[in-house]
């Protein structure tokens, strides 16, 4: 392996601490997604350390207001900012129904562009755990405001990667999704000219060991069924397509300045080892813990401190085993899918994206079958074909892109659905 001292610093780098102006006591920190998986569980890592975080703000997209007022009230938030903003009234209701009369109520921001305001208030940390592309402007509005962000939204970095690294300084970005927190946690034990291989482990999802063939008739409650993992609905599918490692694949890249061909995905079902550091003297570093995101969000919110008992350890008396396959790129077609668009960079990680939300609805609402998610999706990323070079992305960029994907998808989705009608 050649040196990689010319190469760009990379994003997420466990020996670069970058620290916003800040006063004593609490780490301000700012939740997006919070009544999400990501967001419901970094609520609790607060709650049980309250000397270490203080929760200034909330987002979330407003399907759960009830939820979202407890949140606000449990934490005494000074904003609170939907998404939807029809859901106004009965998010205010819902707050004064848990406030004391006369108790002020936290401002309530509403719309599109209400996360991308909260983002970039005054805070420590702000933790993006949006699901989907739409936390872009949320992870450029934080980046620019100065904050760290621990960033378990990795769509904003697919979609978006030359505008993130234009914009994150050295150390802003603390990666969350366990994977990455991971390999964050190896690196630390070498320089970037020791590292060999990242490998990223992946459980294999409700699918593992089964043929194409096998996956033909698969239901959408068969995709839901993961074996380790508890998230929502379409992270939990793009486990089950590999699709979601395919995406770890591309953050990677752009998070610790590794080329693909260096990046292996690897079949660990007990989730037990998150990922691994090959170094180039030959030592594997592996992080391990049981199945459970409090610990990486705890890296993302706490780094360079530890937390202590943020997450449940193994139990080193009991006897366990821990086992590691191949992927099988036939039945999983996602993986080579991911490097080829990230390897063309530009707008083609935005498209792969977006096709593939489109793609999971459609085959959540039963009008697509589950090979067919990925047969679409490399359709569209085939038609879209070779897209300007990344150096010069904007977000309109981005947005055109997704546009596109979206429509273009979801015609193809149409035509597959009648076609199976008639047969």
């Amino acid at each position: 392996m050649g040196s990689m001292t010319d190469a760009p610093a990379p994003l997420a780098d466990p020996h670069l601490v970058y620290d916003p102006l800040v006063g004593d006591g609490p780490k301000d920190v700012v939740i997006l997604g919070s009544t999400g998986s990501i967001g419901t569980q970094a609520i609790d890592l607060v709650l049980r350390n309250p000397g270490r975080f203080r929760v200034t703000a909330l987002s979330a997209n407003g399907g759960r207001v009830a939820l979202l007022a407890e949140q606000a009230r449990r934490l005494r938030v000074r904003k609170v900012a939907v998404a939807r903003e029809d859901v106004v009234p009965a998010l205010r209701e819902a707050l004064s129904a848990q406030y004391d009369a006369g108790e002020p109520l936290p401002e309530i921001l509403a719309g599109p562009d209400a996360a991308t305001q909260i983002a970039a208030s005054d805070c420590h940390t702000v933790l993006n755990g949006i699901t989907g592309s739409i936390g872009l402007a949320p992870t450029l509005a934080a980046l620019e405001a100065g904050r760290t962000l621990a960033l378990a939204n990795k769509e904003s970095l697919i979609v978006g990667g030359p505008l993130v690294k234009a914009l994150a300084k050295p150390g802003q970005i603390i990666p969350v999704d366990s994977e990455h927190a991971a390999l964050f946690q190896a690196l630390a034990a070498g320089t970037r000219a020791d590292v060999r291989r990242l490998v990223v482990t992946a459980s294999g999802g409700p699918f593992r060991g089964r043929t194409r063939e096998q996956l033909a008739d698969v239901t959408v409650e068969d995709a839901l069924a993961h074996p380790t993992w508890a998230m929502g609905p379409v992270i939990t599918i793009n486990s089950a397509t590999l699709v979601n490692k395919g995406l770890e694949v591309i953050e990677a890249h752009l998070l610790y300045d590794i080329p693909f061909d260096r990046i292996e995905v690897v079949v660990h079902p007990q989730s037990y080892v998150h990922s691994m550091v090959e170094f180039t003297d030959g030592s594997t570093l592996a992080q391990a813990t049981p199945p459970d995101m409090r610990g990486p969000i705890a890296i993302g919110l706490g780094w360079p401190e530890r937390v202590p008992d943020a997450a449940p350890v193994f139990d080193w008396s009991k006897a366990s085993t821990w086992e590691f396959f191949p992927l099988d790129n036939e039945a999983f077609p996602s993986v080579n899918l991911a490097r080829h668009v990230g390897e063309l960079a530009g707008t083609a990680p935005a498209v792969f994206n977006a096709a593939n939300e489109e793609c999971v609805e459609a085959f959540r609402a039963g009008v697509l079958p589950y090979l067919g998610i990925m047969e679409t999706v490399t359709r569209v990323v085939e038609e879209h074909g070779t897209p300007a070079t990344g150096t010069s992305l904007t977000v309109p960029d981005v947005l055109e892109a997704e546009t596109w994907a979206r429509r273009r998808a979801r015609e193809l989705t149409v035509r597959t659905a009648s076609a199976e009608a008639r047969a």
